[in-house]
């Protein structure tokens, strides 16, 4: 009996010193492939599958306001086999939705910032303002009257939006548009007077079809060095960026988190990984899980409370 259970220790020896991964690992989105999300993920996925010499998959989940791909990431296995690149988005749904399978804090194990840009306080040339502090006194001027778009209801810009309303008192009504881009292009046209846009906005500020008036970070933007943070134009406790990180099932084990960290920390450091970054208007950018634990934390608090307090519903 007792060389019966040696053997069992001794083959099972090599099973459990395999090095992590010894298989294939997933990075989940919940977005249609060709955007943002997605581009980062295969630029993170490429660096990392060099770095293990292992396949990185990246598998899009889309719909239903990116509780698809959160309620499907949250329940793999925590084995560091699943991934998901998850955004304020997870935050967001988190509190709009009633009933979820997952916590959006709770149900995930931080690893990774990957990614970090602002948003862009844009109004249309039309707008007669050229700071924020004119555009707030215009709103409160005119009540009802300044309408701010967004990339649709529960948006990043949405909330972008309402955080100003609150923030300020100014009484703006809110135009919800299908996507990103149509924002932009409504705004540019004077369809609707101001939004809180993404880096695709930039083109339309470079050529002067976009008034920029202020970056949503806490520091300026590097393609846009004169362009003040919303806290220098004169609103210091608003802040909202357009982050990413990566994180895993909860539950998954503390040295392959460390493992997986580690090896984010060196693929976001690869000149070229910052590249692609850059040229999406994202800047590469790692830390220690306890920064995106704290981070999905305080967002998940901030967003919550924008939502409960604005009204903000999903029809």
């Amino acid at each position: 009996m007792r060389i019966f259970v040696f053997l069992c220790i001794l083959f099972a020896l090599p099973v459990c010193a395999q090095p992590f991964p010894g298989k294939p690992v997933r990075i989940v989105i919940p977005f249609s492939p060709g955007g943002s999300a997605d581009l980062q993920a295969r630029s993170l996925g490429q660096k990392l599958a060099e770095i293990w010499g292992q396949p990185v998959l990246v598998e899009p989940k889309p719909g239903a306001g990116t509780t698809i791909g959160a309620a499907y990431a949250a329940s793999q296995p925590p084995d560091g086999y699943t991934l998901y690149f998850a955004g304020a988005s997870l935050l967001i749904s988190g509190g709009l939705y009633k009933n979820l399978s997952y916590h959006p804090v709770k149900s995930f194990a931080p690893v990774s910032m990957v990614a970090n840009s602002p948003y862009f306080l844009v109004v249309s040339p039309a707008v007669p303002v050229g700071s924020v502090k004119e555009l707030i006194e215009l709103a409160k001027a005119k009540p009802k009257t300044v309408t701010y778009g967004s990339a649709g209801n529960g948006s990043g810009s949405h909330l972008a939006g309402e955080l100003f309303r609150m923030l300020t008192g100014a009484d703006i009504v809110h135009v919800p548009y299908k996507g990103q881009a149509p924002a932009i292009v409504a705004v540019a046209g004077g369809e609707v007077n101001m939004l809180f846009a993404d880096v695709a906005a930039a083109p339309l500020m470079q050529s002067g079809k976009l008034k920029g008036l202020a970056v949503t970070s806490d520091k300026r933007a590097t393609a846009f060095p004169n362009l003040p943070t919303i806290g220098e134009a004169g609103l210091p406790t608003y802040e909202m960026s357009n982050w990413g990180v990566i994180v895993a099932p909860a539950g998954t084990p503390r040295d392959i988190v460390a493992q997986v960290n580690a090896a984010i920390v060196k693929a976001l450091a690869d000149p070229e990984v910052r590249q692609r970054f850059a040229g999406q208007g994202f800047e590469a950018m790692s830390s220690t899980p306890d920064v995106v634990g704290r981070l999905l934390e305080s967002e998940f608090a901030k967003y919550e409370k924008v939502i409960r307090e604005s009204g903000m519903k999903i029809e």
